[in-house]
């Protein structure tokens, strides 16, 4: 009988805003200088008292409003203690018994909770010496908890970069995992019943494939143990990318070791007392929602694959919208300039070393030009993919660069008849292929009169033209 696997994430995401938590030091972790956006309050001097983020609490309620959780009416802040350096309270600010948000969906996962923390600081190690960069410590720390209902990496993976996706399509987040402004954690057990296995973690997943790729290791570890009679250990693992292996870090807490309790210094939560806490406004304020443009998408008449990919990073999506609004939302227009995009765009940019400024160095007004041209015959799709590549690398107008490179699609039938006569005449043989009854022989026909034409020749007048010679 094969294990069952059940696995439960929790997701830290650093949330945009121009301060800290509980201070009003910048919200800069990773500023060029280590501890410079630093003050006595994310130091833990004595005598200081920490004070509220409104924006924070407003991004995280917004996060629960588009996954359709319940927004707490009473909420509070509670102290989590534990002792390391990256900790200058000795106990991290965070919320245990009333989350901001309770239940809700995201990608067909079920989530337990999302709650509202403050980020701790940074430690590097090396050459004998441990240095503390404060610079993140007490950074606004959205964290959000799954139920245990995954069954398999690709799941899991999947649900990360649709959340990553909500939180940069509503503002609330960069959710860079290079960068540490987001991080996955994977709660993983296996058994051959219904009833949970031994609960492990696994930590340092800075990236969507290592996340997937680390459960698949640890399934594979926690099998191979009980197959050998061994039992599993309830435990905290890390994700070593080089050996793409998981490895011990130390003996899993629970929440009594944490020795939560109420953080005296902060006010207690009532949010139906604050307006822009309303449902009514805190539904206003979201833009269109992932899920919801690549319905609209697909509407369009897109295949669902195509509508997929357009509506999964901010850019392109805003990029197609500028699209479709130049199209006018013509049926015949939008399906071709969304071939377009998925092929011949997105493959441009997949091939440079940085997207920081993807689908910002191509007008859109522009590239619905040269859709238009393609639609009504000006250009064939050789040309159209030649002047495509020049309006990426150089920009400029499709028809200027049409004609400065010879580029428009010539229909006119006394034009193109000559290059015609020229082709059969120099390729008879083909010629006489095709009156013999070999269909192919006519394809290879039209190539060469697109290559006599230089690509300018329009092919359904070429074949048309060549099928009427051939016929006398």
């Amino acid at each position: 009988m094969s294990y069952r696997t059940t696995i439960g994430l929790e997701v830290h995401a650093e949330l945009s805003t121009r301060t800290k938590m509980f201070c009003t030091s910048k919200n800069e972790p990773l500023a060029a200088e280590p501890n410079t956006n630093i003050c006595p309050v994310c130091l833990a001097h004595p005598g200081t008292l920490p004070t509220i983020n409104k924006e924070a609490v407003r991004h995280v309620l917004r996060v629960g409003t588009a996954i359709g959780g319940t927004l707490a009416d009473f909420a509070e802040f509670d102290r989590k203690s534990y002792f390391y350096p990256d900790i200058p309270k000795g106990y991290q600010i965070s919320q245990y018994e009333y989350p901001l948000v309770s239940g809700g969906e995201l990608a067909g996962v079920a989530i337990t909770r999302v709650h509202l923390e403050e980020d701790t600081a940074r430690s590097s190690h090396g050459a004998g010496v441990s240095l503390v960069d404060y610079n993140r410590a007490g950074v606004p720390l959205m964290e959000l908890v799954t139920e245990p209902v995954i069954h398999d990496a690709e799941t899991a993976g999947r649900f990360a970069r649709e959340l990553q996706l909500l939180l940069r399509t509503i503002g609330a987040s960069h959710a860079n995992l290079e960068k540490g402004e987001m991080r996955v954690e994977a709660n993983i057990s296996i058994s051959k019943t219904d009833a949970f296995g031994t609960k492990v973690e696994v930590k340092n997943l800075n990236s969507f494939r290592s996340v997937e790729r680390a459960i698949a290791y640890e399934v594979a570890r926690q099998a191979a143990v009980l197959d050998e009679g061994g039992t599993v250990v309830q435990e905290t693992r890390g994700w070593d990318e080089n050996s793409q292996k998981t490895f011990s870090q130390r003996a899993k807490e629970g929440s009594a070791d944490y020795r939560y309790f109420p953080e005296p210094d902060l006010p207690k939560l009532l949010l139906s007392e604050v307006p822009e806490f309303s449902s009514e406004a805190l539904t206003a304020s979201l833009p269109e929602l992932p899920w919801d443009k690549r319905a609209r998408y697909a509407a369009l008449g897109l295949k669902e694959e195509d509508a997929a990919f357009l509506g999964s990073d901010i850019m392109r999506a805003a990029f197609f919208d500028r699209v479709l609004a130049a199209c006018a939302n013509d049926a015949k227009l939008v399906s071709l300039a969304a071939n377009y995009v998925v092929s011949d765009i997105a493959g441009w940019y997949a091939k440079q070393e940085s997207a920081d400024e993807e689908y910002g160095g191509i007008d859109a007004e522009e590239f619905a030009e040269l859709i238009r041209m393609i639609a009504s015959g000006e250009l064939s799709s050789r040309g159209a993919k030649d002047i495509l590549l020049r309006m990426l690398e150089e920009g400029g107008s499709p028809r200027a660069l049409a004609e400065a490179h010879g580029l428009l699609q010539v229909s006119d039938t006394n034009a193109l008849r000559e290059a015609v006569k020229a082709v059969l005449l120099e390729h008879s043989a083909a010629a006489d292929e095709y009156r013999a009854g070999k269909e192919a022989s006519l394809q290879f026909l039209v190539g060469q009169g697109m290559k006599a034409t230089r690509g300018a020749g329009n092919p359904a007048v070429l074949k048309e033209l060549l099928i009427e010679e051939l016929s006398r």
